[in-house]
C-alpha cells in the first residue's frame, strides 16, 4: 500500500469514528431532551391544575396567552479544533467503526436500492433495443451477401479461379486508370532504393527474392508499413525486407541517390512508387501482409504449409492490394449502414444532431454505437468463416473484414472490462455528489441561521 493511500485510509477511519461518536451524542441528547420535556410538561400541568383548584384559572390563561419580551443575551459558540475532537473520540471509541452504525436497517436497504436504481439507469442508457439489434442483423447479413456474391475470390487464371464481379470490376478500373505507358513513366520518376527484384546487386542475399515476390518481401511496398520503412529506406538509401524463411534484413542499397532526402519528399516518392506498382500483374501486397513472412509456423492443408507459405501462395494468386480494396467494400457498407441508422434513430428519439453524430468525439463517446458495430461485423465475419469452411480455399478469406472484426473485438473487450465499470461508477458518483451538495447547503443554511446573532470563537487548543 502506498503511503498516500494509507494516510487516506487512516483519515477516513478517523472521520467515520467521529461521525459515529457525534451520532451517539446527538441520540443521547435527543433522548435526554425528550425525557426532560416530558417531565417539564407534567410539572407545568400539575401547577396549572393546582392554581385552577384555588380559583386562579383565569389568571393562568391570561399569563399563557400574553407575549413577553424577555431580555436575551448573545449566545457564544466555541469551535473546537479537529485534534481535540479526535482525542475525545478516541477515548470514547478506541476501536474502528463503520458508517453503517449510523443508519438503521431500513435506511441501509433504501440506500442499497438507490444505488441499484442508478446502476440500472446507466445500463439502460447503453442497452441495445430490438431496433438496434435489427439494424446490426440486417447490416451484417447484407455485408456478408455482398462479400459472397460479388467479391468472391481474386481472379487467378493459372489456378483456374474466376474472380468475383466486384473484384474484377475494381481491378479493371484501376488498370484502365494506369495504362502501361503511365506506369513506365511513374517507375522512372519515382525510383526507390528498396525495389531490387533479385539478389544480383545485394550484399546480403534475401532468400526467395524474385520478380514474382519481391514486393511481398519488401516492407517498403506495404501500403501502410511502407510509409514508415519505405520512407526510412529512401532517406537512408537502404533496403529492408523479410526473406521467405522469416529473417529480417536491412542493408545498404547499391544506388544512394536518395540519401538525405527530406521526410515529406520521401513520403511523396514512396506514394508515387506505390502508384506505379498497384496496377501491375503482381501488384502491392495487402496491408500488413508482408509481416506474414514472420509466421513460420502452422500446418495447413494436405501439404502441411506454414502460415507464411500460405500467405505467399495467396499473394502469388492475385490476393493483393487491389483485391483488398474490393474486400473493403462490404466492410465499408456495413459501417455506413450501422452508423447511418444509428444517427437517424437517435434524431428521431429526440436527441440533438450534434449528439447523434455516428462517430466518437473527444467530448462524446458512443459505446452503444461501438457495440452495434461489433455485432454487425461479428455476423459478417462469421459468414466469411462459413465461406472459408465451404470452399476450403484461403483465397476466400475477407482480410479486410477480419481486420475490422479484430479492431471492434478489442474495442468491445476494453469497453466491457475497463470503460463501462469506470463510467458507471462516475455516473453513480455524480448523483451522490449532487446529493452531498444539497446536504452541504442545508448544513450551511442551518449554521448561518444559528450563528446570526451569536459570537463564534475558535479554540486554540
Amino acid at each position: 500500500m502506498h503511503k498516500k493511500d494509507y494516510c487516506y485510509l487512516e483519515s477516513e477511519k478517523a472521520i467515520n469514528k467521529v461521525l459515529v461518536s457525534q451520532d451517539k451524542t446527538i441520540t443521547s441528547i435527543e433522548s435526554t431532551l425528550n425525557e426532560n420535556d416530558q417531565k417539564l410538561n407534567e410539572s407545568i400541568r400539575l401547577a396549572e391544575d393546582t392554581l385552577k383548584s384555588i380559583g386562579m384559572g383565569k389568571e393562568v390563561v391570561i399569563e399563557k396567552n400574553e407575549i413577553r419580551n424577555l431580555p436575551s443575551e448573545k449566545k457564544i459558540y466555541i469551535l473546537r479544533n479537529w485534534d481535540s475532537i479526535l482525542e475525545e473520540t478516541e477515548k470514547r471509541i478506541p476501536y474502528d467503526v463503520s458508517l453503517k452504525e449510523i443508519f438503521t436497517d431500513e435506511e441501509l436497504t433504501s440506500n442499497e436500492e438507490y444505488l441499484i436504481k442508478l446502476k440500472n439507469e446507466f445500463n439502460a442508457i447503453h442497452r441495445l433495443d430490438a431496433v438496434d439489434y435489427a439494424i446490426c442483423g440486417v447490416s451484417g447479413i447484407l455485408s456478408a451477401a455482398i462479400d459472397i456474391l460479388l467479391v468472391g475470390m481474386p481472379e487467378s487464371p493459372l489456378a483456374g479461379v474466376e474472380g468475383g464481379s466486384l473484384s474484377n470490376f475494381i481491378r479493371r478500373k484501376i488498370e484502365e486508370s494506369l495504362p502501361p505507358s503511365e506506369i513506365k513513366k511513374l517507375e522512372k520518376e519515382f525510383w526507390v532504393p528498396y525495389d531490387p527484384s533479385t539478389n544480383r546487386n545485394l550484399r546480403i542475399p534475401v532468400e526467395g527474392l524474385s520478380t514474382y515476390f519481391h514486393r511481398f518481401q519488401s516492407l517498403g511496398h506495404d501500403p501502410i508499413l511502407g510509409f514508415v520503412f519505405g520512407v526510412l529506406d529512401v532517406m537512408n538509401g537502404t533496403f529492408t525486407a523479410i526473406d521467405k524463411n522469416g529473417k529480417f534484413t536491412k542493408q545498404v542499397a547499391a544506388n544512394q541517390e536518395t540519401v538525405g532526402m527530406k521526410v515529406f519528399d520521401a513520403i511523396d516518392l514512396v506514394f508515387g512508387h506505390m502508384k506505379s506498382d498497384i496496377a501491375t500483374p503482381r501488384g502491392l501486397p495487402a496491408p500488413f501482409m508482408t509481416m506474414f513472412n514472420l509466421f513460420q509456423f502452422g500446418s495447413i492443408g494436405e501439404d502441411g504449409l506454414s502460415i507464411a507459405e500460405v500467405a505467399r501462395s495467396m499473394y502469388g494468386q492475385g490476393y493483393d492490394f487491389t483485391h483488398f480494396i474490393s474486400m473493403s467494400v462490404p466492410v465499408a457498407i456495413n459501417e455506413a449502414l450501422v452508423r447511418g441508422a444509428y444517427c437517424i434513430k437517435r434524431v428521431k428519439e429526440g436527441h440533438k444532431l450534434i449528439e447523434s453524430i455516428p462517430f466518437d468525439l473527444p467530448f462524446s463517446k458512443k459505446p452503444k454505437l461501438s457495440t452495434m458495430l461489433f455485432i454487425s461485423h461479428s455476423i459478417a465475419t462469421a459468414a466469411n468463416a462459413g465461406k472459408i469452411a465451404f470452399t476450403e480455399n484461403p483465397l476466400s478469406i475477407n482480410y479486410a473484414q477480419w481486420l475490422a472484426f479484430a479492431k471492434y473485438s478489442i474495442s468491445q473487450l476494453k469497453w466491457v472490462l475497463l470503460q463501462k465499470p469506470a463510467l458507471r461508477n462516475k455516473y453513480v458518483q455524480g448523483f451522490i455528489d449532487s446529493d452531498w451538495k444539497e446536504i452541504d447547503c442545508a448544513i450551511q443554511d442551518t449554521w448561518d441561521e444559528l450563528t446570526q446573532d451569536a459570537i463564534v470563537l475558535r479554540a486554540l487548543l
